[in-house]
């Protein structure tokens, strides 16, 4: 469990948390834990959202267990600069669909003495580094990355497997579109894609659980 360093609001030093990790495994769950924890201790918190993100919610942020908070829907990074005002605690989700200018601006409020929470995938359908999260990670002073449960062998998923062939790397869905897996499972299931795809049709793959 992440324990908050200590924090003086009139004398305060800003860093960066970063949350990060697959499809279902308890982000955006953890994020709000974090800004409720916040609230008890009486800082002042402003919370973003990207206008991308429209699965749940237009305006509040909303894990997939239904928990949710009230936020600020941005077009851009920049726009949180102006709207921060006197926060103390700056709490970003999805900040994979967010441009690189939100590595700089996430710099420039920590300077100010802000706490910023980010939540974000690690990494897109196919297993790549998904967009600014790399860099997030690496000028975050924390960083947690949470796992979820392999839906085809019950182990630590680190991997959002896409159901279907569709290939924009952007593409908002649940457990209709995506399955946590584990590297094995995920690894399995894109070479029966490419098997599927080179004889012309594509079939949900089933992996055996038995291990």
């Amino acid at each position: 469990m992440f324990l908050e360093p200590s924090y003086q609001r009139h004398n305060s030093k800003g860093w960066i948390e970063v949350i990060c990790g697959c499809m279902f495994s308890g982000k955006t769950e953890e994020l709000i834990r974090r800004v409720n924890r916040a609230v008890i201790a009486k800082q002042r918190i402003v919370i973003f959202k990207p206008s991308v993100d429209v699965r749940y919610d237009d305006v509040k942020v909303v894990s997939h267990n239904r928990n949710m908070v009230n936020s600020v829907v941005v077009q851009k990074p920049q726009d949180m600069l102006l709207l921060a005002n006197d926060a103390d605690v700056i709490a970003i989700d999805e900040a994979q669909f967010f441009d690189e200018s939100l590595v700089e601006v996430c710099t420039a409020l920590a300077y100010r003495g802000k706490r910023i929470i980010l939540s974000g995938l690690d990494m897109d359908f196919e297993g790549t580094p998904f967009g600014i999260m790399p860099q997030l990670i690496c000028i975050a002073e924390f960083v947690t990355k949470v796992q979820a449960i392999c839906v085809c062998c019950g182990g630590a998923a680190s991997f959002s497997f896409r159901l279907g062939n569709l290939k924009q790397q952007i593409l908002l869905g649940e457990k209709d579109t995506y399955e946590p897996r584990c590297r094995t499972c995920f690894n399995t299931g894109m070479k029966e894609k490419q098997d599927s795809k080179k004889n012309g049709k594509f079939r949900k793959i089933e992996v055996s659980n038995d291990f």
